[in-house]
């Protein structure tokens, strides 16, 4: 049986998780490539790229951890504190703020006759009244501002994720071995958050599939190329 339209939900994408996880692997994946070839090309020794491989992985994580939860703190404070006003005005006026949705209303091809009543009828109640000026007026739902700690932990354990999947061939193995391994286990995991993306968005798979080795193969090219012009100027 065909599915209607009534039935069709949107993804909820605005929590914070989901983008975090997306963002932890891919930024933990082009960090930590980049990092190992980048200390490969100087040819330490496996047990230098693997330390350093190590510390990526780490700090990569934590620091991405921190920056989404402080981040999306701030974000939620700041809508917090708009919807604290934003409620406040439609306690003290709400003939004001009927006025004003009515006016977005209008703008958006409605007669006034009728973007007045629709405006009414959102206020109400006030918590409709709250999450319609929200919405229309901030671009945002209430009760879906993101968990912070929920963003951080997402980002702290696929940010690891990412960055473990390079690291992998060192731990058993080193020289160029490892590091055509490494390239490998980078291309294919690469891929896969080319492909998830793309699920993900909606977008198509070839070109996000394409951006994504684009991004992660020049990064890892570029500091390979550092790491053994380095290499060769310390030895000589």
């Amino acid at each position: 049986m065909a599915q209607s339209h009534d039935d069709h939900h949107h993804r909820d994408v605005t929590g914070g998780a989901a983008r975090a996880a997306v963002f932890g692997i891919s930024d933990g994946l082009v960090t930590n490539v980049s990092l190992i070839l980048g200390v490969a090309g100087a040819a330490p020794g496996g047990h230098i790229v693997r330390l350093a491989g190590v510390a990526g992985l780490v700090a990569g994580a934590f620091s991405m951890a921190a920056g989404e939860f402080v981040s999306m703190r701030a974000q939620s404070e700041l809508l917090e504190r708009e919807l604290d006003y934003e409620r406040l005005e439609l306690a003290r006026n709400p003939a004001m703020e009927q006025k004003e949705l009515a006016k977005i209303y209008e703008s958006r091809g409605l007669d006034t006759g009728t973007a007045f009543e629709m405006a009414g009828l959102m206020m109400r109640d006030p918590t409709m009244a709250l999450e319609t000026h929200a919405r229309e007026e901030l671009g945002v739902n209430p009760s879906s501002l993101g968990s912070p700690i929920q963003a951080a932990g997402s980002s702290l354990v696929t940010c690891a994720v990412g960055g473990l999947v390079p690291l992998l061939p060192w731990l058993f193995t080193s020289g160029a071995a490892a590091i055509i391994a490494t390239i490998i286990l980078g291309a294919t995991l690469a891929i896969l958050i080319g492909v998830a993306l793309a699920v993900f968005t909606g977008r198509s798979v070839v070109k996000t599939v394409g951006r994504q080795l684009l991004v992660s193969g020049v990064a890892a090219a570029v500091t390979y190329g550092i790491g053994a012009l380095v290499g060769v100027s310390g030895a000589a």
